[in-house]
């Protein structure tokens, strides 16, 4: 059987709130609690990682989750949670496969060391990939940007998906 392999970006942001949260506060990246002390402004759980994915995702199916679909979702039904939406856009890829997930986060705050290697496994989990098919790197962007500033995050995702021709 013959293959095409397709490139596909996706890319979201949210800004952080101005306040900082009570103490104990987490946002939720890559399907993964981090602590800071700032909540980032979004309807649902605000999982720019899992956005961003989703984003791609809709690239290659031409079918938008994030907007009215992930409203609906959330605002009418209640689920905040970014996987859901995930979930939905993976339901319109017709037989076709992700074979590598790469992604940049940036953000000034929080450091994300730590937490790579779990993003990573959470992300090979919703996407049915080894964690070796995840790729992710963190930049400031040398404070050049708003998000380098600290006043939100905003990640870029290439997924590399095989489709049978």
């Amino acid at each position: 059987m013959e293959y095409a392999y397709i490139s596909t970006i996706g890319q979201d942001s949210h800004r952080f709130e101005i306040d900082a949260a009570p103490s104990g506060n987490v946002i939720r990246l890559g399907a993964t609690d981090i602590p800071h002390d700032r909540r980032l402004i979004a309807n649902s759980d605000g999982d720019v990682v899992l956005h961003a994915i989703t984003n791609a995702v809709s690239g290659y199916t031409g079918v938008n989750i994030l907007g009215s679909r992930a409203d609906k979702i959330c605002l009418e039904q209640g689920i905040r949670d970014s996987r859901i939406y995930l979930a939905e856009a993976l339901k319109y890829m017709n037989g076709a496969t992700i074979v590598h997930c790469s992604m940049t986060i940036e953000c000034l705050a929080p450091k994300l060391m730590q937490y790579i290697d779990q993003m990573k496994s959470n992300i090979g989990d919703l996407l049915e990939i080894p964690q070796s098919c995840v790729g992710i790197t963190a930049t400031t962007g040398e404070g050049l940007t708003s998000f380098g500033r600290g006043e939100g995050i905003q990640v870029f995702v290439i997924l590399t998906i095989q489709s049978s021709l």
